[in-house]
């Protein structure tokens, strides 16, 4: 592929979208990329649909459709379609090169896959330092709790001892007598 031909990671990775929970690649964005009709792209797709599971690609709803549109600030893709785009994982993207035999497919399909790649990285670091942040986290809050501890271990250094007061008067330590009392 040439200079001029070459796709940037960064255009790859700005189409990557997550719809229903998954990294997706949608028909028009692919089409684009690979330099074929969309109507050709899912010609394809559809003559080898057996090789298309529904975790490699699904069509999207009406609704998911228009979400998207107003999030994107698109009006449409890739003229007026009547039907609503497909989205392809990156299992369907890496089968894709094997339904679209040119070498542009083959070429992109690699940089695609390299985007895919790279996303992946990216989302380990983010959870690995979330949980290094989270051990942190509760490292802290033990050390609060010890320093509350010390805290108040200190202040009842601190406090002035309390004796016991002493009594004013005499103590009478005599003997018991039992006392009747007398009922009239």
């Amino acid at each position: 592929m040439s200079k001029s031909n070459s796709l940037s990671l960064e255009m790859i990775e700005n189409r990557i979208l997550i719809i229903r929970g998954q990294k997706v690649m949608l028909s028009t964005h692919l089409s684009e990329l690979y330099g074929v009709e969309v109507r050709a792209l899912i010609q394809a797709v559809k003559r080898n649909i057996n090789r298309f599971p529904s975790d490699f690609m699904f069509q999207l709803t009406d609704l998911e459709n228009v979400d998207l549109k107003s999030q994107i600030v698109i009006s449409s893709w890739g003229g007026a379609r009547r039907a609503n785009p497909y989205a392809f994982t990156e299992q369907g993207v890496a089968m894709l090169s094997s339904v679209l035999k040119s070498k542009r497919a083959v070429q992109v399909n690699i940089q695609i896959m390299r985007a895919f790649v790279k996303l992946r990285e990216i989302i380990s670091t983010h959870k690995e330092l979330a949980q290094k942040l989270k051990e942190l986290e509760l490292k802290v809050e033990s050390h609060d709790e010890n320093i509350t501890a010390i805290f108040e271990a200190i202040n009842q250094l601190l406090a002035p001892e309390e004796k016991p007061k002493r009594k004013i008067g005499f103590d009478v330590k005599e003997r018991k007598y039992p006392y009747k009392v007398r009922r009239r």
